[in-house]
């Protein structure tokens, strides 16, 4: 059979119609697949984990709405390899890597980029969280792990609730990495912006908002996105963390906060299986069109 030129890659939760629960995933892809074909481009759509489909069978593949990989980590990262030998991957598989596990941050963080400060606790370390406040001088604080998406194992902690999450704690030290910063108070009245930066330039941003009593932006804790007019300021900040990455990403979505000194701050720097809000823009769908066009290996005669 011909090659695809692109495969965009999901997860086996969205392969099927879409339903109420995976209509967002469904929709950004299609957003996709319509602007790489409006290119003149072959693109299909697959599940990572599809046995079947033989990979060498497309000259590339998008990471798109990959989104259970941290659930499947030790597969995700056989595939990986696999994968890699195959054929061409957007983002390339060393950025993929390297975006997996937090401990990112502090390399960003060394070349100049604002990270809220971080407390590292790795596997198998001797420790408690009483430990770790009385280390830190920190009373109100955010644990979450060095390898998750969507706030999984994430907690807001202070001196009245340590003890009921000990137990919890350690039973995740024993088997993954874990991280404790400073809670970031602007986060429950100026939200979280996320900006979308493509071929190293910021095409669009959304705010995200916490639900009135949670702090947990995500629209599956209840929160809520709309379109966001970035300043220059804070476009500037997400475009010199992409350019910080050990390479330039085809595309990214930086997550920032006004830190507790009132100063941008970078959360996260998306580059595995970002959403990118292209509902909210479609035209950024264009953009990223025409940068995969650009970053598409020859074929091989």
């Amino acid at each position: 059979m011909e090659p695809y030129d692109f495969i965009i890659l999901t997860d086996n939760n969205f392969i099927k119609p879409p339903t109420s629960a995976t209509q967002t995933g469904w929709q950004e892809d299609t957003i996709l697949a319509e602007a790489l074909r409006r290119k003149g481009f072959t693109v299909g759509r697959k599940s990572w984990s599809d046995p079947e489909f033989d990979w060498s069978h497309t000259r590339a593949a998008i990471f798109r709405t990959t989104w259970d990989y941290f659930d499947r980590f030790d597969e995700w990262k056989n595939w990986l390899k696999m994968v890699s030998s195959k054929t061409q991957l957007i983002n390339e598989a060393e950025l993929v890597n390297w975006n997996m596990d937090k401990h990112y941050l502090g390399e960003l963080q060394e070349h100049g980029i604002n990270v809220p400060e971080t407390r590292y606790i790795e596997i198998g370390e001797k420790t408690s969280l009483t430990l770790l406040h009385e280390e830190t001088g920190w009373t109100d604080t955010i644990l979450k792990p060095c390898i998750a998406g969507s706030a999984r194992h994430t907690y807001r902690l202070n001196p009245e609730n340590l003890r009921e999450h000990e137990d919890q704690f350690q039973e995740l030290i024993r088997t993954e990495a874990m991280m404790l910063q400073p809670f970031q108070h602007n986060i429950l009245t100026r939200g979280e912006i996320s900006l979308m930066v493509i071929g190293g330039v910021c095409t669009h941003a959304v705010i995200k908002t916490a639900k009135a009593g949670d702090f947990r932006v995500q629209d599956d804790f209840g929160g809520t996105v709309s379109l966001y007019e970035p300043n220059a300021e804070e476009m500037a900040f997400a475009e010199k963390a992409v350019a910080a990455c050990n390479s330039l990403p085809v595309y990214a979505r930086v997550d920032i906060i006004r830190d507790n000194q009132d100063q941008l701050a970078l959360i996260e720097i998306e580059l595995i299986e970002p959403e990118l809000w292209f509902r909210l823009k479609p035209e950024a769908a264009d953009t990223l069109a025409d940068f995969l066009a650009g970053s598409l290996s020859p074929v091989n005669n």
